[in-house]
């Protein structure tokens, strides 16, 4: 797989989407992430879009995404579907391809740091769909891809710690998407 042709914006559109459909009633509600609540997620992905983008331009970007409900920016109707607009944009942009890059302290090559920003929106925007009712089209070029990255999992002994809950055994035969989900530590029937 070319991965430089790797494009996050199908998958950016489609959380974009999903977040339209976010209600104020459920920022309490929770979600396939325990302990993080819809507004938790939902300042995940604000501070993981930017931190992805930086990485792309090879900005510095101090810290790393929280996933803290009570630091949800007040615009996060608007401020999150042009960050993850500006992700994909970032991304599509061929020196972001090029070199290593950083992100919450992590330095690898750029094209594998492109699959991890990608599978954080695309995984992440799973979890805000089903905790808030929503259904979502996982794109099929993102799911085979972040397949690739996430591996078999079958010894996450290696693993940075915190990078994926522990691996909820999904059919051989199941949808690519609930297996990647599986292997990421997502039951994919799991339901609010």
């Amino acid at each position: 797989m070319e991965t430089t042709t790797l494009d996050l914006g199908p998958q950016t559109a489609e959380v974009a989407r999903v977040v339209a459909g976010v209600r104020d009633e459920q920022l309490g509600d929770p979600t396939p992430c325990e302990g993080m609540p819809v507004a938790g997620l939902l300042d995940h992905l604000v501070g993981l879009t930017l931190a992805f983008r930086f990485a792309a331009e090879k900005t510095a970007f101090e810290g790393g995404p929280s996933a803290d409900a009570a630091a949800l920016p007040a615009d996060w109707r608007t401020r999150l579907p042009a960050q993850l607009e500006a992700l994909a944009a970032a991304w599509r942009e061929p020196a972001a391809w090029e070199g290593e890059v950083e992100v919450a302290g992590v330095r690898m090559p750029a094209p594998a740091m492109a699959t991890v920003a990608l599978d954080e929106v695309l995984v992440h925007g799973w979890d805000l769909a089903v905790a808030t009712g929503q259904g979502y089209r996982p794109d099929d070029a993102a799911v085979q891809a972040c397949l690739e990255f996430v591996g078999d999992r079958s010894d996450p002994s290696g693993e940075p710690a915190g990078l994926f809950g522990p691996p909820v055994p999904v059919p051989d035969d199941a949808p690519a998407f609930d297996r990647l989900l599986g292997r990421t530590g997502r039951d994919p029937r799991w339901r609010r």
